[in-house]
């Protein structure tokens, strides 16, 4: 019976993950370890605004279960020792050298983990894979996990482990809602002693047909096809979007009209700047990487077309916007709304808000972000990963009031959908700005009928330019 939890790694899946299972089984002892001490004392701030992850409801659950039966801490291996069950939930980015860079997957944190578990856990412990992997990745750990220490007195090798898959089907923004009431949960592995006290914790909340069990590789598996079919939805609506805009077709209408069809539905048909996310785009490289290693190229091909279209309307984005501009935006102020990948988290891995600012900043725009959950520290931090920002300096600012920033602003870009900027004032906003004034809606959320009364010109993907 598992009453004791420890999971590696306190990021965007295993701090709400184990929030929600701390709130929905009361009983069971909980302990978030990472490596990142400064994350840790995050987690652990009595300023429930200062949690390393931003998602609706969390603050609620973390004030209700931490301290209780939910502890975040840095003393990993007392935390592997007590646990019967251990989570690996660390970051798994793709490989920037070496063989398979740019597609394969880094596993040296998933390495580094079971290496750790192996030296310090006790009895049998139920090692559980929770980030997202690449297939066969299990096969590793139960090589690592299975290669003991010798050690001098035979009785501190009283150990065993039974290793699982447990893929996370969370989407930021909503990940508490997702875990509260999944579509599914599933459970891959071959010792099904293991698998049923997993699907026993599960039960406390999760309707048991909800709950489906596989072998370890289509646990795995499921994962990336998953990720790898929702991210073509969106390249494929985002490629309708230029054909709409081309045509004088409504990408909203177009994409009701495809939707209702039960056959595809409604989700994930909403044009706009191309996904990000720390999965997506790593998800598809895996499942290219995979089909060149097993020599099915044509299947690899099509998938990394996903990736291509992804890119292609980023930098149709950008060239609309500069274009518009009369081809020149240099030392003009530009207003970027929207730092996050998308709305209702402060993540900004892949967010499609970089590629757009570094490209404006190498057009040496003046550029002011504003985001309601990220901050400019986070900006500067993600910038600095793809660009000398020394050089751009004096081009960026940040601003927490978005109706003073647009004092003289040239262009306004939506770049993530938070609610807030569909209720933005824009009589207010456009006395402010310099004429001619552009609003770039890269994300369809506006209300066209309404701008188009005001000074203002309008770029809305998947409808076109709209000019007063």
């Amino acid at each position: 019976m598992i009453s004791n939890i420890c999971c590696i790694g306190a990021g965007y899946v295993g701090g709400p993950t184990m929030t929600v299972i701390a709130d929905r089984c009361p009983n069971i002892l909980i302990n978030v370890v990472d490596t990142n001490a400064e994350k840790i004392k995050a987690w652990n701030s009595e300023d429930l605004n200062k949690l390393p992850v931003f998602e609706p409801g969390l603050r609620e659950l973390i004030k209700k279960v931490r301290n209780k039966n939910l502890f975040f801490s840095s003393d990993i291996d007392l935390c592997i020792k007590n646990a019967d069950a251990i989570f690996i939930s660390v970051n798994t980015p793709i490989k920037t050298s070496g063989l398979g860079a740019g597609e394969a997957s880094d596993l040296k944190w998933v390495e580094a983990s079971a290496r750790r578990i192996s030296e310090n856990a006790n009895g049998h412990t139920i090692v559980i894979e929770k980030s997202t992997l690449p297939v066969r990745t299990a096969k590793v750990i139960k090589e690592i996990l299975s290669t003991q220490e010798i050690y001098e007195n035979d009785n501190e090798r009283n150990k065993s482990f039974s290793v699982l898959s447990n893929p996370e089907f969370l989407a930021e923004g909503t990940a508490i809602k997702d875990l509260q009431e999944p579509d599914r949960v599933l459970i891959g592995g071959d010792d099904k002693n293991a698998i049923l006290e997993l699907k026993k914790l599960y039960l406390n909340w999760v309707d048991k047909h909800k709950i489906i069990t596989t072998n370890l590789w289509s646990s795995e598996l499921s994962k990336l096809t998953a990720n790898a079919f929702l991210a073509q939805r969106i390249s494929s609506i985002n490629s309708i979007s230029a054909i709409c805009e081309a045509t004088g077709a409504d990408i909203k209408e177009v994409a009701k009209a495809t939707g209702l069809d039960s056959r595809i539905g409604l989700k994930f048909l909403k044009a706009g700047p191309g996904f990000g996310g720390s999965c997506f785009k790593k998800d598809i490289l895996n499942l290219v990487y995979l089909c060149k290693y097993f020599n099915l190229r044509q299947v690899g091909d099509f998938w990394e077309q996903v990736i291509k279209i992804n890119e292609w309307q980023r930098n149709r984005i950008y060239e609309i916007i500069v274009k518009n501009l009369f081809g020149n935006i240099s030392d003009k102020k530009i207003l970027i709304l929207g730092f996050s990948f998308k709305a209702n988290t402060n993540d900004t891995r892949e967010s499609p808000t970089i590629g757009l600012s570094i490209n404006l900043l190498k057009e040496n725009a003046n550029l002011v972000f504003h985001d309601p959950q990220v901050s400019f520290d986070q900006i500067k931090n993600e910038l600095e990963k793809f660009t000398d920002l020394q050089k751009y300096t004096n081009q960026i600012s940040f601003c927490s009031n978005l109706y003073n920033a647009s004092d003289y602003a040239d262009a306004i870009i939506i770049m993530t959908e938070w609610k807030e900027y569909e209720l933005v004032d824009w009589e207010k906003i456009t006395k402010k700005m310099r004429k001619p004034s552009w609003v770039f809606d890269a994300r369809g959320i506006l209300d066209i009928s309404k701008i188009r009364t005001e000074n203002i010109n309008i770029w809305q993907v998947g409808n076109g330019v709209i000019k007063n």
